[in-house]
């Protein structure tokens, strides 16, 4: 026998998730691809991390439950400790609520173009994973998720990889609606307008989760959070890895949440830039959508994203190019960055363009 024997069918069969370009070490980009915060981390955020770093917390293993920060997003978000679970970034927790409610052959259900993850989670416990696209203007068509049946549904607010944000009336009515758990991604939550938190004590079957890896500028130290009513955040526990969350991550999880108001300037940063760089690419022809994220999707004025992406990247400029579905092959999604990262962008698609 072979590898194509022993490995199972449904893995044999998918492909792995595809992230987006990392630049090799000691290469000089302006990297725009990945949606990280362009921003560095506060400096009481630093502190705690480095005050971490000894011997002794190295040579034990760290809290299992991660308790001092399910405290901290606790007292941060108005929640109890008991609704709140911590992962390995929100990947981790996407794929405890799969493991917690998806069996082989099961439903997912998600509203499309989404973030592919959900497929790749899908794919690896066996389920089956259903589109239904999104109505006029970004809206739910909760109707087509419920006529689906699905054992889970993700609706990903604001929405990867076009921005928008659906309303928190939509969400409540599809968690009304549908008898399955309603995993609302709100990774890109903290540039938006408003959260579905407050949603929690009114709809059982809703689960929120957020990254650390955009507002707040710790993409490199894995952190996600997973909130849900006491009795599902129980089950989402029993699955998690066991410590799967460093010392060092919780360290600075719990600093990070304790001092919420020093990522303000930040976030506030990145949503003024937002603004301009969304009217910069209209005034050169670029079809760019509201977004409540800290990127935006621009639609090439020839339709075609694929050699504007090209173009920058031979300029040293990182953007993101989907090859499909056609709906995003014809446009490219750029995270914000700093005022000068944006400017160079702009210059460099002036001179792509021949201006």
């Amino acid at each position: 026998m072979g590898v194509g024997e022993w490995v199972r069918p449904e893995i044999g069969a998918m492909a792995g998730y595809q992230p987006g370009e990392q630049p090799l070490p000691g290469q000089r980009v302006i990297k725009l691809n990945t949606n990280e915060n362009p921003h560095p981390v506060p400096s009481e955020v630093l502190e705690a991390v480095r005050e971490a770093v000894t011997a002794e917390t190295l040579r034990r293993y760290p809290v299992p439950d991660a308790r001092p920060a399910r405290e901290a997003a606790a007292r941060a978000y108005g929640l109890d400790p008991e609704q709140v679970v911590v992962g390995n970034g929100s990947d981790d927790l996407l794929t405890m609520v799969l493991r917690t409610f998806v069996g082989s052959g099961a439903d997912v259900v998600a509203p499309a173009p989404t973030y592919s993850l959900y497929d790749t989670l899908t794919a690896i416990q066996g389920g089956t994973y259903r589109e239904v696209p999104w109505g006029v203007g970004g809206s739910l068509l909760i109707r087509a998720i419920v006529n689906a049946d699905p054992a889970l549904v993700f609706v990903t607010r604001p929405n990867a990889p076009l921005g928008f944000a659906c309303g928190l009336d939509q969400v409540a009515g599809l968690c009304r609606a549908v008898d399955a758990p309603v995993v609302l991604d709100e990774a890109y939550g903290d540039f938006a307008a408003d959260s579905a938190l407050p949603l929690l004590d009114d709809h059982p079957n809703l689960i929120v989760t957020r990254s650390f890896s955009k507002g707040f500028s710790l993409a490199g130290l894995r952190l996600g959070l997973g909130f849900a009513r006491p009795e599902v955040a129980e089950q989402l526990d029993k699955v998690r890895d066991s410590y799967n969350v460093d010392a060092l991550a919780q360290a600075g999880a719990a600093a990070a949440l304790d001092h919420l108001d020093a990522f303000r300037p930040n976030t506030e940063a990145i949503q003024r830039e937002r603004g301009r760089l969304t009217a910069a690419l209209r005034e050169r022809g670029f079809g760019v959508a509201e977004s409540q994220a800290n990127f935006v999707f621009a639609r090439a004025p020839d339709g075609d994203g694929r050699p504007w992406y090209e173009a920058l990247k031979a300029r040293g400029i990182l953007v993101r190019h989907f090859p499909e579905p056609e709906e995003l092959a014809e446009g490219l999604r750029i995270s914000v960055g700093t005022a000068e990262d944006n400017e160079a962008l702009l210059w460099a698609l002036d001179e792509i363009a021949g201006k």
